[in-house]
Parts: structure tokens; sequence; C-alpha cells
């Protein structure tokens, strides 16, 4: 069995010994990117389709620089004498890690199906909802929906659990949708244990986000006022004081799923030697 407890000793070994590394790539890799998908997101509301649509492709372009960054600070946790080198190794596996990401996404998409199945059968017109809104739902269709998710939330957790080692695998073993397996593999016993990890860690950086954001936010419109549009001065910094929040998140739960990689592929290995 390993120990969270030792994992989480190690990540924070890593993030203390590392940190100058680390820095300039989750400073550009995903504090920028994080804060202006932010911004974007709120110029997005009550813009015209086109524009939206710009916007939507903007935020997509981000996202796919914030999971290089990812990839990087996952290779650099795995091996910490790569130093900068850590950053054409995120390069190289950027195209095996978008297609397993659009794999699991369709995979998670096709559980979403039975939702819109009951939206369908309970006479819901997405056709004739206006762009942007949610059509009108009624309460009987709801109610499924509802009842649906909340079976839905503990199939999440474990298929999370079971594919949480995904990326250090796709990365330090230069695998692509075999990566999908060899975190079933390798998450297999310790799967409740990583379930509670992924529960504290969601708590905690909600938490977190949301304290940051809504204690500066009150401060900055106090200070700048909250302005007539949807973009203002106050929205921007709001925006990159949870940006930040979301970068430390981001780069501690990134370097402890890869030490939690090392950690099962050592128990695995002493296993298969006995």
């Amino acid at each position: 069995m390993i120990s969270m407890g030792t994992v989480w000793d190690r990540t924070a070994e890593f993030l203390s010994d590392n940190l100058g590394t680390i820095l300039p790539v989750a400073l550009t890799a995903i504090f920028v990117p994080a804060a202006i998908s932010g911004s974007l997101s709120e110029l997005n509301r009550g813009a015209a389709p086109g524009l939206a649509a710009g916007l939507g492709f903007a935020s997509l372009l981000l996202g796919i620089v914030t999971f290089w960054g990812q990839l990087a600070i996952t290779a650099l946790a795995l091996d910490p004498s790569l130093g900068r080198g850590a950053v054409p190794v995120a390069t190289r596996r950027l195209p095996a890690g978008l297609l397993v990401m659009i794999v699991l996404l369709l995979a998670a998409l096709l559980l979403a199906i039975p939702v819109g199945v009951i939206l369908a059968l309970n006479g819901v017109d997405f056709g004739a909802a206006t762009p942007g809104a949610m059509p009108e739902v009624p309460p009987a269709a709801a109610l499924w929906v509802v009842l649906y998710v909340l079976l839905l939330l503990p199939v999440m957790l474990w298929l999370a659990a079971r594919l949480a080692v995904v990326l250090p695998a796709l990365v330090g073993e230069r695998l692509a949708l075999g990566s999908i397996a060899r975190s079933w593999r390798l998450t297999d016993g310790s799967t409740l244990k990583i379930v509670g990890v992924l529960i504290l860690y969601a708590v905690v950086a909600t938490v977190a986000s949301l304290a940051a954001t809504t204690a500066f936010g009150a401060i900055f419109a106090l200070v700048a006022g909250r302005g007539e549009d949807g973009l203002s001065l106050a929205t921007v910094l709001t925006v990159i004081i949870g940006g930040a929040v979301s970068t430390a998140f981001t780069v501690l739960g990134t370097a402890f799923t890869a030490k939690l990689f090392l950690a099962l592929r050592d128990r695995k290995e002493a296993a298969a030697a006995q």
C-alpha cells in the first residue's frame, strides 16, 4: 500500500527544490492563460454569436497552452534533473496528450447522453432556446436529471481516481492511448485513497478560490468601481487574483499526480519482483 502522506512530502520537497525552474513555466503557461481566459469569459457575456465563437476559440487555444504547461511540470516532477529540458519534452508529448484528452472527453460526453435523452423525452426544445440561454426545463425532467447526476457523481469520482496518473504515464513512459490502460492498472488497489485525495483537493481549491475572489473582488469593486460593462478594472484585478490561486493549485495537483505515479509504479514493480 502506498502512503499519501509520503507522496505529499515528496511533492513538497520537489516544489521547494525546483521553484526556480517551475515558476517561469507556471507564470507563462498557466497563470497568463488563466488570467486572459477569465477576462474573455467576462467579455463573452452578451457578445454577438460571431464574437462569442472567436472568444471560445481563443479560450480553447489558451487551454492547450495550459495543458502544455502541465505536461512540462509533469516531466520535471518525474525527473527533476531535466531542468529546462522539461519544456521540449512537453512539446514532444503534446500531440499524444491532446489525443488522449479528446478520447477521454468523448467518453465523458457519452455519460452525458442520458441527460439529453431525459430532456428530449420531456419535450424540451433545444432549437427554440435563445443562444447563450438555457431552455425551459419542466420540473419532472429537472428531477430526473438531478437524480441521474447524483448517481453519476460517485462513478465519475471512481473513474477520475482510476485515471489519475494518465498524464505522468503519457510523459514518463512515452505512451499515447496506452497511458489510459497503464493508469488503470497502476491505481488498482489504491482507488479509495485517491478518491479521498481528489475530494479534499477539490474542496480546498474551491474554498480558496471563492474566498480569494470574493474578498479581493469586494475590495477592488469598492476602490475601482464595478464599471458599466462586464469587463472593468475591478473585474480584471479579481480575475488576476483568481488566476494566481488557480495556478498554485494546478501546479500542486500536477506535481502531486506525478509523484503519485512514481509511488504507484514502484509499488507495482516491487510486487512483481516478489
